[in-house]
Parts: structure tokens; sequence; C-alpha cells
């Protein structure tokens, strides 16, 4: 979440005419994220975030405001979109698609604790089996074949350790089946800064503009690798296991996924580490823009590799 595209109060001014939200009151910028342009906005009913999408089409964003909507119904703590006095949900701003949801209560956090991981892991459990009666489809686009094609596009501009451990990941993702695992509606960006909270109480989920249909297992990776990882990139043994247990009491794990849970692990690990090197050889540019520093992922990937036979007794 950066700004890319610049806003106005004039032009949200003039914007806001077709919601029935009352008026302008203030406009934001927010700094953080690296895809789309957000802003926080107060307006005479509420708070609210805008969004400006700088990459998806306008075809592709109902699915991720359906999403919410239909989440948000089946009692998910996450923002709801705002339709206008047409009915809509998406809009167009300066020339972008854009949005505006509810802004939820709370903030992120840097150091979770169990409580924390035990939330996350029960929410996104909820999340997923809410999923299960959205009827629409997107698959992943940042699944395993983008990783094949990023790999290839990054392989010759990397160090030669990197690229032996990119081409180490890549040729075990290769290896895996993901016959009879668990499949629907993930988030794909479960980190600390997409949930907020109050103290110990979950505000909510935010940012869905990842969400996707692909392997629930690699979903929950996803989140163990950013809320149990320690900074040299191994996982800490109790968040793990709060955020496992949390979930498996809502959404029961199977035996299959037990097997597959290193490989997911490590894919989780090298779509973060592969996105975030893209970003630091292709960088966009914004006004606020924050890039995400790829180092931290490459010591995760490197310690699932690492670590796959013993990975297997981080469970439930």
């Amino acid at each position: 979440m950066s700004v890319f595209t610049t806003v106005t109060p004039q032009q949200l001014s003039a914007w806001l005419k077709a919601y029935p939200l009352g008026e302008l009151l203030d406009l934001q910028g927010i700094a953080s994220g690296i895809t789309n342009t957000n802003y926080f906005v107060t307006t005479s009913t509420g708070r609210y975030v805008l969004t400006l999408f700088e990459a998806n089409t306008a075809e592709e964003l109902p699915y991720f405001l359906d999403l919410m909507s239909h989440l948000a119904q089946h009692q998910v703590l996450c923002p709801a979109p705002m339709r206008n006095i047409a009915g809509n949900s998406l809009g167009e701003l300066n020339g972008k698609p854009a949005a505006l949801i509810s802004r939820l209560k709370g903030r992120s956090l840097e150091v979770p604790t169990a409580v924390h991981c035990a939330e996350v892991g029960r929410i996104l459990a909820t999340m997923h089996l809410a999923g299960e009666s959205f009827t629409a489809r997107m698959e992943n686009p940042r699944g395993s074949q983008w990783r094949l094609t990023i790999g290839k596009q990054l392989v010759d501009l990397l160090s030669a350790e990197d690229r032996a451990l990119l081409q180490a990941a890549l040729s075990a993702e290769a290896r895996q089946s993901l016959d009879g695992l668990p499949q629907g509606v993930i988030h794909a960006d479960l980190f600390r800064d997409n949930v907020l909270f109050d103290g110990d109480q979950m505000g909510g989920v935010i940012d869905f503009y990842y969400a996707c249909n692909d392997v629930l297992l690699y979903d929950v990776a996803i989140a163990v690798n950013d809320w149990c990882a320690a900074q040299d990139g191994s996982l800490n043994p109790k968040l793990t296991i709060a955020l496992l247990k949390a979930y498996h009491a809502v959404r029961p794990l199977t035996e299959l996924e037990h097997q597959a849970w290193p490989g997911q692990l490590m894919n989780a690990a090298l779509r973060f580490w592969l996105s975030r090197l893209y970003d630091a050889h292709f960088p966009n540019t914004g006004e606020l823009t924050h890039a995400k520093d790829p180092t931290q992922f490459r010591k995760i990937l490197q310690q699932r590799i690492n670590e796959q036979a013993s990975l297997a007794t981080l469970w439930i």
C-alpha cells in the first residue's frame, strides 16, 4: 500500500459526490506496502480506506471486492466495500480503478505473541470455511508457474549462491504433489501488516488483493513464515504450534496436509523471496513507495530447505 497515483482533496471531494458518505474531512496517504495506491479517508459519516489499483484491471477486481463482501457477511472480521449511489463498489479515479472500503479498528503488530498467533490461525481457518460458499474463482497469479517464470527472469541477475538456492527451491517444488490437498479461497498475503489488533483483540484482516483459489495449506504456510519466524529465518515452535492448533480447532488439518507441510512452507518462502527480488531489480516508482528487503525471505527460504526433515515435527 503506497502512493503511486496522487489524489488531491479537491479530486476526492468531487469523486465522493457519487457516494452517500458525507463531506470529506481528511485525506492521508499510506506509505506501507508495494502494489496499490492507498489513502486513509475521513468523511462526516466515518473512516474509510481508498485504494487505486495500479496493476489489476477493472475486470479482475470484482472477485476481490465481492469476496470481502461475502466474508464480512459470514462474520469474518474484514473490510466491507462501500457502494456508491448507483450500487457499484468499483469506480474510477484519476484514470485508475478505485474502491472505498470500511476502515477497521486496531493496528498491525511488530512482535506477536502466541495469543496473537492463535487469533491469526483462528481467523484464517474461519475465512477458509466461509470461502467454501463463495462461487467466483481466481487462479493464483503468483502460483508455481509464476515462480518458475520469475525465477528464469532473475537467475542471471543473482549471485552464484543465490542462483543455487533458487534452483534448489524450484527443483524441490517441481517434485511435490498437490493431489488430495484441500483447496479453496486463500488470502495469500496474511502478513503482520495485514492483520489489525487492539491489544490482544483481533481487529480484522485487510488487503485481500492477492486473494485467489489455491491450496489452503499454502495460505497457512504464508502466515506461519511471517508470524512465527525468528530473525534468522527459523520458526519459533511456540508461535507455530499456537497458530496451527487454533487453525486446526476450526478447520481440522489432514494427514496429507501434515505430509505436505514442509514443502508448502518452502513454496511460500520462495514466492515472497522472488517477489521482493523482482521489486528490488525492477522497482516501481511512487510518491511514498516502500519496497521490502528480500534478505529476510532469503533467510527463511534457506532455513526451510535446510530443515525439511525437522519441519514435519512442528505440527499439532
